[in-house]
């Protein structure tokens, strides 16, 4: 299983603020699971934003980053400040 969460606009776009999907050998990484989640169309083209950032076992990660059964990824926008 992965363990997701999404977080303040994304949270409120998708209307749920996390999910379990089940383990599936072929996602290798973040973007993969970005990309599944993206085929489910209409709201989840929000996870394509290009300020997208992503969290793995709670620490910030790259698209990029190797993901194994188990985990837990976290979707969140950019947070400015000011």
């Amino acid at each position: 299983m992965i363990d997701l969460h999404y977080f303040a606009r994304y949270r409120e776009t998708l209307g749920l603020d996390a999910e379990q999907l089940e383990w599936d050998a072929s996602l290798r990484t973040v973007d993969d699971l970005r990309r599944t989640l993206l085929a489910r169309g209409n709201a989840w083209e929000v996870l394509a934003e290009q300020n997208l950032m992503c969290a793995r076992n709670q620490e910030l990660c790259s698209l990029d980053e190797p993901i194994a059964d188990g985990d837990e990824v976290a979707f969140f926008p950019t947070v400015t400040g000011g």
